[in-house]
């Protein structure tokens, strides 16, 4: 609108100054006058028109560089302090990773510290025989049985085992058991009802737990890394907990990896509890205290104070299906089975079912509204191999199946 108004003012003025030559000049010289004025006019208006957008671009251009320079600026603060933040990672992750290893050397000092310590009244008792590699397991003595317990200690064929425990209805995987088995030279696995009852007497629980312990470890870091939801029951002994050298040693290993807490259950017998005397008690209490929860299984009776055991920290309670389908009475239960879990949950307390084998059975244990329950019907224990353990790198341990026992 504004240029329309210009032309109008240019062509008028063009005309009187055209007029007032022709007037003195006659008519052709006034309207080539008026032409001219006319044509003058436009071009010094262009110019100024293109000196004023020639200034806007330059201050344009000038107000680009100066945003350039400050997302330059921008972006290189950022990188520096990424930069840093990688930095302060690395140094963390780098601190963590020498700490979890020294932890580690130093447990696995400890348990060779054990096996040589053991291993000689192992030697002295077992008269320095060792089991044939064709050994029938169901025929071998116990002081050979003791040798091939000793040697499988030294030479670290000890292998972990994970079955799943599952919430029910769901059959969602929420934990696993950590389960030990020996390896005789032959190749022949020796389970727990084979080597506990002569372990024990000769002093080797504490170097089994403490080669399970260092195992579960390395698998809850790992799984860490990629479910913090799933927990690991660890199994430990009644000796290890009634010994005086060992258990302050554990106590002080868990104390360094408290931050293991939410992923990691320790689980006693109902024998090694009620077996435990104060000092037991005490031990339970402190290592629920590092931020640890405590499981019983092996249950023989019901008959059970169960605020107490709540207080000494004490969160799962495992029972065999057929006690709580069958087996409540014989069991010296205060309540039916229908109400038993309502039972544990006052106090605290969650139930697990295991040895659950058929559908039949779980759905009696849904009529219980038992929680988690745990059996072959939901996976057998499977072997996780050892140099999968260490090999922290890789995304999963491979795992072969375990056979029945007959």
């Amino acid at each position: 609108m504004v240029r329309i108004l210009l032309l109008i003012i240019y062509a008028l003025a063009s005309a009187t100054l055209g007029c007032l030559a022709g007037m003195v000049q006659g008519l052709s010289t006034g309207i080539t006058a008026g032409a001219i004025v006319f044509l003058f006019m436009t071009q010094i208006h262009g110019a100024i028109s293109r000196r004023r957008e020639v200034k806007a671009h330059k201050k344009d251009i000038v107000g680009l560089k100066r945003a350039s320079a400050a997302f330059a600026k921008a972006i290189s603060e950022t990188q520096a302090r990424v930069d840093d933040v990688t930095k302060t990672m690395e140094a963390r992750t780098s601190a963590q990773n020498k700490k979890i290893v020294s932890e580690l050397q130093v447990l696995e000092s400890l348990m060779k510290e054990f096996t040589h310590r053991i291993s000689e009244k192992a030697k002295h008792e077992a008269g320095g025989r060792r089991a044939g590699p064709q050994a029938d397991l169901a025929h071998v003595g116990e002081p050979e049985m003791l040798e091939m317990i000793r040697a499988s200690l030294e030479e670290n064929r000890v292998d972990l085992y994970l079955q799943p425990t599952v919430s029910l209805p769901q059959r969602k995987v929420r934990f696993y058991e950590a389960l030990s088995r020996l390896r005789a030279e032959n190749g022949s696995v020796i389970m727990p009802a084979q080597y506990i009852k002569i372990a024990a007497p000769a002093g080797l629980m504490s170097v089994v737990d403490n080669l399970l312990l260092f195992r579960c470890v390395q698998i809850v870091r790992r799984m860490m890394t990629r479910n913090r939801s799933i927990g690991v029951f660890c199994n430990i002994s009644g000796d290890t907990l009634r010994d005086a050298e060992f258990f302050p040693q554990f106590l002080d290993y868990m104390q360094h990896n408290r931050d293991l807490g939410g992923q990691m259950v320790f689980e006693f017998s109902q024998e090694a509890v009620l077996k435990a005397g104060r000092e037991g008690e005490a031990n339970l209490k402190r290592l629920n205290s590092l931020g640890f929860a405590l499981s019983m299984d092996n249950i023989k009776t019901l008959a059970l104070d169960f605020g107490k055991l709540r207080q000494m920290g004490f969160s799962y309670i495992k029972v065999r299906a057929d006690m709580l389908t069958k087996g409540m009475g014989a069991a010296g239960a205060a309540v039916a089975a229908e109400d038993f879990k309502n039972l544990l949950a006052r106090h605290g307390l969650d139930l697990i079912a295991e040895r659950v084998e058929d559908e039949k059975t779980v759905l009696q244990l849904l009529d219980y509204a038992v929680d988690f329950a745990q059996g072959y019907l939901f996976g057998e224990p499977r072997a996780v191999r050892g140099e999968m353990i260490s090999a922290a790198e890789k995304p999963a341990a491979s795992v072969i199946p375990l056979r029945k026992s007959a």
